[in-house]
């Protein structure tokens, strides 16, 4: 039997040694595809850099804009406008500043934004009973010193706010408000108050330009000071509806004793 050269059994080799080569260098192939597939998934992407400041996720959106109103008024009321940075708001709220420059840039950014969404229906809302009984200003003016009761109820920093900021001279909100919506409200009801005192409707030695002043006094300045009433066993227990009947009482009444029924 012939003998086969050395160099020529390397180039040829046997059937078997040829299909062995190949399923190895097939399985070296496999195994090297996956590897690579592995490595694509294990390994994302890096995610894009996020904006120095720029809220993100959960940390934007209404429920968070509002929260940060909610701070700005509760530091107006306690310390005032013009004392307040935003600094100081967003750590009221439990935010950055970053955070709370996104939503708004500067102090009267957000004072306006504040008078369009939280003052002017509260504004809006204190017409309306004016609105609703133009012929009875006993019930107008019940209805009102009520409404400025409920309004101070639902709204704690309300008293306080008006106090320093409405009332008091030059308070930095009212001189906003004036500017947004100027006196066309106040100037109504004015109107309806003479109109009452001519029609005999209403006590003609009323001065009309102080009655809303007046009724605010009853109300507000009551409720703003009535943390101060805490331990006075006298005043302790007194709250919102006593505060609007005892108001409505000495307006429509006066201090004179009661009429018999």
């Amino acid at each position: 039997m012939a003998r086969i050269p050395a160099d020529e059994q390397k180039v040829k080799g046997t059937p078997h040694n040829t299909a062995a080569a190949k399923a190895r260098k097939l399985s070296k192939s496999v195994a090297s595809a996956a590897a690579g597939e592995s490595a694509n998934v294990a390994t994302p992407a890096p995610a894009s850099a996020r904006r120095p400041g720029r809220p993100s996720g959960p940390a934007r959106g209404p429920a968070q804009r509002s929260r940060l109103l909610d701070a700005a008024l509760a530091l107006f009321a306690r310390q005032g406008i013009v004392d307040t940075t935003l600094g100081e708001i967003a750590r009221e709220a439990g935010f950055t500043p970053a955070m709370m420059h996104y939503y708004f840039k500067t102090r009267d950014q957000l004072l306006d934004v504040l008078i369009d969404e939280r003052f002017a229906p509260l504004r809006a809302g204190l017409g309306v009973p004016f609105q609703e009984n133009p012929d009875d200003p006993v019930a107008a003016i019940t209805q009102l010193a009520q409404r400025l009761v409920q309004v101070a109820s639902d709204h704690p920093w309300f008293p306080s706010l008006w106090v320093r900021e409405v009332i008091s001279d030059g308070g930095l909100l009212r001189q906003r408000m004036h500017e947004r919506f100027g006196d066309a409200n106040q100037k109504a009801s004015l109107l309806a108050i003479t109109r009452w005192q001519q029609e005999g409707r209403l006590n003609a030695g009323l001065e009309p330009s102080l009655v809303f002043v007046t009724l605010l006094g009853m109300t507000i300045l009551p409720l703003a000071t009535s943390k101060l009433w805490r331990n006075d066993p006298v005043r302790r227990n007194i709250g919102g509806a006593e505060i609007a009947r005892h108001a409505v009482a000495l307006l429509v009444q006066g201090i004179g004793p009661s009429k018999a029924d």
